[in-house]
C-alpha cells in the first residue's frame, strides 16, 4: 500500500483530499498541518520523513495572500519558495515523488489564450513570483516530481470568492464585481481527485501539469454563475465594478489549458 503524507492539511485543498481520501482505500494518508509540519523549518520535515516512509508527499502548504505577499514578499517567498525547496531536498532524500500545487499567476496574462505547460512563465506579483521560484527548486533538484499548476479554487471550506458571494448575496447584499479578468475557476474537489488519480495510474509523465474545470469566465461571470446555482440571481443586484483597484497586480488572462 502507498503511503501519502499531505502538508498544510488545514488549509481548503488539504481538507478537500481529506474530504475523498475514503475513495481511495488502497492509499495510506497522513494528513500533518503547518503547526505539525511546518515546511519552512527542514528540522520539521526531517522528523517527519525519516521517521516513517513515504511514497508520495501531496504539499498543500502555501502562502496564499495575494495583496499581503506585495507588503510582506518575505513571508511569501518564506513558504512558497523557501519551504518548497526544503521539501524536494528531503524528498530526494527518501526518494518521495513530490507532488505540488502551483498557480495561473506564474504567467502575467497577456498571451490572450489559453497557457500551455510550455510557456514561458512571467509573473508580475510577488505571489505569483514566489511559487514560481518553488517550481523552480523542485525542477533543479528533483526528478520524481508532479507539479500541477490549478487556477481560481474554490470549496465549502475556507475563504474563497465562491463562499463570499453566496453569503454576501444571501445577506441581501448588493455586489459589484470586476470583469476585467477572465481565468477558469476549480473547484478543490476535483482538483483532488485529479492528482489522486496521478497516484493511483501512474500512466502520466512527471513535470507540469495544468489542471482547471475547464470552463472560461471573468469574475464578474462566475459571481453570476454562483447566484444562479443557489437560486439567487433575482434576489440581489449584481453589477460590473469600475476603476477597482488593488495593491497587487492581476494577470488579465490566466486561463490554462488542461493538460492530462
Amino acid at each position: 500500500m502507498k503511503s501519502v503524507l499531505v502538508t498544510g492539511a488545514n488549509g481548503q485543498f488539504g481538507k478537500s483530499i481529506e474530504k475523498i481520501a475514503v475513495n481511495y482505500p488502497q492509499l495510506n494518508f497522513v494528513f500533518a498541518t503547518s503547526s505539525e509540519l511546518d515546511i519552512t523549518s527542514i528540522e520539521s520535515i526531517e522528523k517527519k520523513l525519516f521517521n516513517e516512509s513515504f511514497s508520495y508527499l501531496i504539499n498543500c502548504a502555501a502562502y496564499t495572500d495575494v495583496e499581503n505577499s506585495e507588503k510582506e514578499p518575505e513571508k511569501a517567498y518564506k513558504v512558497n519558495a523557501d519551504g518548497v525547496k526544503n521539501l524536494a531536498l528531503i524528498c530526494k532524500k527518501q526518494h518521495t515523488v513530490l507532488i505540488h500545487v502551483s498557480t495561473d499567476y506564474v504567467f502575467d496574462g497577456e498571451k490572450g489564450a489559453p497557457y500551455l505547460v510550455t510557456d514561458v512563465t512571467n509573473p508580475i506579483n510577488v505571489y505569483g513570483a514566489s511559487k514560481l521560484k518553488g517550481e523552480q527548486h523542485i525542477e533543479y533538484l528533483m526528478d520524481s516530481y508532479f507539479i500541477v499548476r490549478t487556477s481560481w479554487l474554490y470549496s465549502e471550506f475556507g475563504k474563497n470568492f465562491y463562499k463570499t458571494i453566496f453569503q454576501k448575496a444571501k445577506e441581501g447584499a448588493n455586489l459589484s464585481v470586476i470583469d476585467d479578468q477572465i481565468g477558469s475557476p476549480t473547484h478543490a474537489g476535483n482538483l483532488a481527485e485529479y492528482i489522486l488519480n496521478l497516484i493511483i495510474d501512474q500512466s502520466k509523465s512527471y513535470g507540469i501539469h495544468h489542471f482547471t474545470d475547464g470552463e472560461i469566465l471573468s469574475w464578474y461571470g462566475f459571481a453570476e454563475k454562483i447566484l444562479k446555482e443557489n437560486g439567487l440571481a433575482d434576489k440581489v443586484q449584481l453589477e460590473k465594478a469600475k476603476n477597482y483597484r488593488t495593491f497587487a497586480r492581476r494577470p488579465k488572462y490566466s486561463v490554462l489549458e488542461k493538460h492530462i
